[in-house]
């Protein structure tokens, strides 16, 4: 039996329809490095889409492998209440300087979907704990995606995750998403005024009064597609959430650590949300680990005597683990050591420019966005009409599964193939990538 007919046997992969594996078995990978991994065949495979966005730094990294091999022998794992270590501190301490202004207290999970629970249940706490017990509802951008636990998944917006579980799922007030490839208005994100915050200043209207928080993903809505809207919009929205008294919770777990050119994609707008949710990129894809960080004055709203009830009581067996710890310290390091984001300016630049050169002009590219180091392209049947190809065509997993065959892994999003590669990809990968890339997408195309 070999090691795909062994893996097939037992494993349930996820996000997958496992039928689908009897025409393309899964892939055993037995090594990484860099930007490739290698599978048994030692065939490689160029990881442009960091492994789910969570690959920073490339496979197997020396610096980090190196610190957290170092902590493996001193301190694996403690239970993270009434105890804690010199990592998580020191962690805490270096991100509190790096943070948008105000956010200070930081909330150990153990993945991004449950960062995203502890942050929904942490206002809802506030609200009932300050005077505001009416405040019970949470509001979220369509097409939205913030994880796949309920909760999570109930300030999710996409059908494709969540339809079937709508029974059993959060009622939320769900607010028509920026989406500037349709823009009803004709405008440009680059120049606009974010002309359709209307409708959320409409819903803000009706149901502002109930609500707790609202949950977005700054600068980029990933999962529906890198649909990429102007910072205006989060500045509106931070002011419209002061105005009601709702908590603003920036899902920074895909957008967050350089991945949109900043650190933290609310920079762009200039804004400090109220909780911010961190993971992916936190440990440059080595150990799961979330945070939710918050503010003084929302922790001040749990800290009373114990016979008051006011603790949180959200707890995580791998909180603060000291292996996460290490690995999230050293990619601290390596941003302030290597320069990476000023260094990564004009890097972004020529992967846009090259993208634009070799795409913008075909005929079933209806759209290109762009920021930071992630681009995405949609593909479609006809680009005046922006007209879609039939779902039943799956165009974009035959392009995954034509790359696959030239040694490069794309993942797209229906018919919106992304990259999203390590902040250390090279300009002589960046050429390869696309190149293989505009092959495969043209002969897909052409086979249709």
């Amino acid at each position: 039996m070999t090691l795909s007919e062994k893996d097939l046997k037992y494993i349930w992969h996820p996000c997958s329809q496992m039928k689908d594996y009897e025409e393309l078995p899964p892939i055993i990978i037995k090594k990484a490095k860099g930007l490739y991994l290698y599978d048994h065949d030692n065939k490689a495979y160029a990881d442009v889409i960091s492994s789910w966005w969570c690959n920073l730094f490339g496979h197997c990294n020396k610096r980090i492998s190196t610190a957290v091999e170092k902590q493996l022998h001193t301190l694996e794992h403690v239970i993270f209440a009434n105890f804690s270590h010199e990592g998580a501190i020191n962690l805490c301490e270096k991100l509190a300087n790096l943070l948008p202004e105000g956010l200070e207290k930081f909330c150990f999970t153990d993945n991004g979907s449950a960062a995203i629970e502890a942050s929904m249940k942490m206002s809802f706490q506030y609200h009932h704990q300050t005077g505001n017990p009416q405040k019970k509802k949470f509001m979220a951008l369509s097409d939205a995606y913030h994880g796949e636990t309920l909760g999570a998944l109930s300030v999710s917006g996409v059908d494709l995750y969540s339809k079937i579980y709508k029974p059993i799922l959060l009622d939320i007030n769900r607010i028509p998403g920026p989406d500037c490839y349709n823009c009803p208005y004709n405008l440009k994100k680059d120049s606009c005024k974010a002309e359709c915050f209307s409708r959320c200043e409409e819903i803000f209207e009706k149901h502002g009064e109930e609500t707790a928080a609202f949950i977005i993903e700054p600068m980029l809505q990933a999962a529906a597609g890198m649909k990429i809207y102007s910072p205006v919009y989060l500045q509106k929205l931070r002011r419209i959430c002061d105005e009601y008294n709702v908590h603003l919770i920036a899902d920074e777990i895909a957008a967050g650590y350089g991945r949109t050119g900043k650190m933290f994609a609310c920079e762009h707008a200039g804004i400090s949300p109220d909780i911010m949710c961190l993971s992916k990129g936190l440990t440059g894809g080595y150990m799961p680990m979330a945070l939710a960080v918050t503010t003084k004055k929302i922790y001040d709203a749990f800290y009373a005597d114990y016979k008051e009830g006011k603790a949180f009581m959200h707890s995580h067996t791998y909180s603060g683990n000291p292996l996460a710890c290490s690995a999230a310290l050293e990619v601290l390091k390596i941003f302030e050591d290597e320069n990476i984001l000023e260094n990564n300016i004009n890097k972004a630049k020529y992967f846009n420019s090259e993208i634009y050169k070799i795409f913008s002009n075909l005929d079933y590219i209806g759209d290109i966005r762009s920021i930071g180091l992630i681009n995405a392209i949609q593909i479609v049947k006809n680009k005046e009409k922006k007209e879609a190809f039939p779902a039943e065509n799956r165009t974009g997993y035959q392009i995954y599964k034509r790359a696959l065959k030239r040694g490069l892994l794309l993942r797209p999003l229906g018919d919106v193939i992304y990259f999203n590669p390590p902040l250390n990809i090279t300009k002589e990968e960046i050429n390869s990538v696309i190149s293989i890339a505009s092959e495969v997408i043209k002969e897909t195309i052409d086979s249709l």
